[in-house]
């Protein structure tokens, strides 16, 4: 609620002790979102809701983070949505890519002990100018919700909108678009790229539907109705065609294309009290567990049951190859069913 602020938290928990956080960090304003280093885990990236992004090193052992951005350091103007660590530039500089609603993409790149920013692209909505009162022409600016960069093709990554559009940008160019998807009705909750499938991202939205992209085709392949408003959406890291959603009515589906085009294998209430919405999902990159958050800031985490991870059997005889190349083949082969059977891309 804009007209309350309140204060937020960084809890950091083991799954050893999900009672008690190992770690916690209190904050001026809410917490927005976070990701952590790949390669140096004890760095966090934080995105809060006043348009601040930080750092914390938990290898510190101070309550405040390391480096924070300030009103004069270009810090957004609306919350942060997403934060997005990237490999270490050319100057082994620690940076990573903050999205908010104010339409900005910003690189923040820590140089000697201070975070410097530089805006990578703004978004504007498609009549850019608004007409004011006598006659102004107002700026639009579109509402960065969500982003994603691509796993291989260092320059690209996807914008998802307030709007519902996805836009394809590339790091390179601040003022062009590479491709613009009218994805959604309604704002684009999560944006996220196969892990194995280089063409290939998933979205989710408030419009209900969940839906599967190829990055070169402006239609959706799928496209799922969850008949309620989805809030989150995430990949498994251990098969390709295997995904997670989380509906605001409490429930957590989990698809696996292969086994199922149509159908989730599961659709479980999460979240049990009424008026409680479950607003995140994550997978476990080692282990099959996922994890879900809600509204009333409770984190619970699930098992898979060996039936949603069922590997194919072996024949005899036979072994059965696993690895990318395998993930890649597997959805490939669901793809090749739904692309225009004139289409040879």
């Amino acid at each position: 609620d804009f007209m309350k602020q309140g204060h937020g938290m960084l809890l950091l928990y083991t799954l050893k002790n999900p009672s008690f956080p190992e770690y916690s960090f209190s904050s001026e304003s809410g917490v927005m979102c976070l990701d952590f280093h790949s390669d140096h885990p004890y760095l966090l990236a934080v995105g809060f809701y006043d348009g601040n992004v930080a750092i914390y090193n938990l290898k510190k052992a101070s309550s405040q983070p390391s480096y924070k951005s300030s009103a004069k350091s270009g810090k957004h103007t609306e919350p942060v949505w997403q934060v997005k660590w990237q490999k270490d530039d050319m100057d082994n500089n620690s940076n990573f890519f903050s999205v908010s609603s104010d339409g900005r993409i910003v690189l923040w790149t820590l140089v000697k002990n201070e975070l410097v920013h530089m805006d990578v692209i703004k978004l504007s909505a498609d009549e850019t100018t608004m007409q004011g009162p006598e006659g102004l022409q107002l700026q639009m600016l579109g509402s960065g919700t969500s982003f994603d960069f691509h796993k291989k093709i260092d320059y690209l990554f996807l914008v998802g909108t307030e709007e519902g559009k996805i836009y394809k940008c590339s790091k390179s160019y601040s003022s062009q678009f590479l491709d613009v998807f009218e994805a959604h009705h309604m704002a684009v909750d999560t944006i996220s790229w196969n892990p194995f499938h280089l063409k290939v991202f998933i979205s989710c939205s408030s419009d209900w539907t969940v839906k599967i992209w190829d990055h070169t085709i402006k239609t959706p392949l799928f496209v799922y109705d969850l008949s309620t408003a989805v809030g989150d959406v995430a990949w498994s890291p251990y098969s390709s065609t295997v995904f997670a959603a989380v509906t605001i009515d409490g429930q957590a589906h989990v698809f696996d294309l292969n086994i199922n085009k149509l159908e989730p294998l599961c659709t479980q209430l999460v979240v049990t009290r009424k008026k409680n919405k479950t607003t995140h999902v994550q997978f476990n990159p080692v282990y099959p567990i996922i994890i879900v958050g809600d509204e009333r800031g409770l984190t619970i985490c699930l098992k898979l049951s060996p039936n949603l991870r069922k590997m194919p059997k072996e024949k005899k005889g036979q072994e059965v190859k696993k690895g990318p190349e395998v993930e890649i083949a597997k959805l490939e082969k669901l793809l090749s069913l739904v692309r225009e059977p004139g289409s040879k891309e």
